[in-house]
């Protein structure tokens, strides 16, 4: 498992360069900060940066390498609010948006939506990709809906400021066009609807990028922009200030180190037992039982777990727990989802929300129990309710995806398409509606002849770097980083204006 750990952390080493070093050094050139410097020097010293996704568009385009998606996305702690952070990586082909850009930026808004934090793009892109443009620009979720996103966005209270440290062109200028508050680099950035090409197309007018859309003109003419700053720094300074003014509330626990907020518990102290020792429990066997309680004792304050129903459908675990004094309710797999389990399951998430505590997912599922007698048990029905349970469950939900995620069971314990505030994946996690090994088994029941390369393919296909590329978590993490990352979460989802109230869940018909 080390070894695995130690392989995604050189991948994610690779990836946060960005572009090629001619790229790069073409853009220091230009006495411009590097994308991820811009980031670092934005966010509070000593603070942690959430970054979402790193491995986005890893593989994904035959043509061309797209390291991180071409975008850096995160939550991170600047002026001690906590806020979501969208920078544009112009060494990665321009910053031009790919399909998987687009996904990647929408995430970072439904984040900031979600947990209502403030939201601060640092904008330098080309607009769209356009030999993808098919896959980016006229549907539901392309490129359009980053502005619908930014209206409703402003409509809801969700303060944006936007930072123009580049090209901000062709539907582009919207992002600082709807912005609350808008920075632009002298000489460096540019906003307009048509660069001067298609102006001299267009019109037979021929004007300059400055006098088109430069800094100068849109903060003393167009009005376009509020700030003119005179180099990255000094934008980011400006930024700062502006966060500073928001009359937010401040994150006293930006640096994951919160007090409890049980009057029995006086601080949110460590495990009693040390999170490196997850890497030696994190097993890359997933046919080998985890055992799910000791990766709980790593994770929850003092290793605190009251375990809720422990003798019944024994193959979820369920109790309360702390994690940096965020009280929350844990649903752990401890193997395949029995009726009875399914059945626990549902009563526990009503529980949670009935009292407002978020809900943390641990999954290394397999699915749910199959045959006969399981029919008749009603494991349909059964496992309906976990899944209706989970669905309408309105306190903030997290999920470690820490083994496998197969089948329905996937839906049952809170993947993607249930909607938690924040999901990842361990290095040795499996996703898919079945592993390569099982869908040879069913082929051959069926007298089909097994396909070495389909089976290879699932089994590609079920990699955690596979979905990480595609967007379908938040980040492949370290096991023993596993307690930081769900803190940092709690407190982007539970800090802040968030509130969350006992008893606002609805729920439809459960089939008894």
């Amino acid at each position: 498992m080390s070894d695995l750990v130690g392989r995604m952390q050189d991948l994610a080493r690779r990836l946060q360069r960005g572009g090629p070093d001619k790229a790069r050094e073409k853009h220091l050139a230009r006495n411009k900060m590097l994308p991820r410097d811009r980031v670092t020097a934005l966010v509070d010293p000593g603070t942690t940066f959430l970054e979402l996704s790193p491995m986005a568009g890893y593989e994904l385009y035959p043509e061309a390498d797209v390291p991180a998606g071409g975008i850096i996305t995160g939550v991170g702690v600047v002026e001690g609010v906590t806020c979501v952070i969208v920078a544009n990586d112009s060494t990665v082909k321009g910053g031009t948006y790919y399909p998987i850009t687009v996904k990647k930026h929408l995430r970072a808004q439904a984040v900031a939506q979600e947990n209502k934090l403030p939201c601060i793009y640092l904008v330098d892109s080309g607009g769209a990709n356009l030999p993808h443009q098919a896959d980016v620009f006229p549907d539901q979720n392309h490129f359009g809906r980053i502005f619908y996103n930014q209206a409703r966005m402003s409509s809801q209270g969700i303060p944006q400021i936007s930072v123009v440290m580049g090209p901000c062109t062709a539907g582009g200028a919207y992002v600082p066009a709807m912005s609350d508050e808008a920075i632009i680099v002298q000489d460096q950035g540019h906003i307009f609807l048509a660069g001067p090409p298609l102006v001299k197309a267009a019109t037979g007018e021929v004007v300059s990028p400055e006098d088109l859309g430069g800094g100068r003109m849109h903060s003393s003419v167009s009005g376009v922009t509020d700030y003119l700053a005179v180099d990255d720094a000094h934008a980011i300074t400006l930024a700062r200030r502006c966060v500073s003014n928001l009359n937010w509330p401040t994150n006293t626990a930006s640096s994951v180190t919160t007090t409890s907020t049980s009057s029995r518990e006086t601080a949110a102290d460590e495990p009693l037992y040390s999170p490196d020792e997850l890497l030696g429990i994190a097993s890359t066997n997933l046919r080998k039982p985890m055992p799910i309680r000791e990766i709980i004792a790593r994770i929850v304050d003092g290793s605190r777990f009251a375990e809720f129903k422990r003798d019944f459908g024994t193959t979820l675990v369920t109790g309360f727990a702390s994690i940096y004094g965020h009280r929350v309710g844990i649903v752990a797999n401890d193997g395949i989802l029995f009726a009875s389990s399914a059945v626990k399951g549902a009563h526990f998430v009503e529980l949670c929300t009935q009292r407002g505590v978020p809900l943390v997912f641990l999954q290394n599922i397999a699915g749910f129990m199959v045959g006969a007698a399981s029919e008749r048990d009603g494991i349909a029905k059964h496992g309906a309710k976990l899944v209706t349970a989970v669905a309408c469950a309105d306190v903030p939900k997290f999920t470690v995806v820490v083994g496998g995620s197969y089948g329905a069971g996937n839906y049952g314990m809170c993947g993607r398409a249930y909607s938690p505030r924040f999901l990842w994946m361990w290095p040795n996690a499996r996703i898919g509606v079945m592993g390569g090994e099982q869908l040879a088994s069913v082929m051959e029941t069926v007298g089909q002849k097994v396909d070495p390369e389909l089976k290879a393919r699932i089994d590609r296909e079920s990699d955690a770097t596979f979905s990480s590329a595609r967007l379908w978590d938040d980040g492949i993490i370290p096991p023993q980083h596993t307690r930081r990352y769900l803190g940092l979460g709690l407190n982007a989802a539970m800090g802040g204006r968030n509130q969350v109230n006992p008893g606002d869940t609805k729920y439809g018909v459960f089939r008894m």
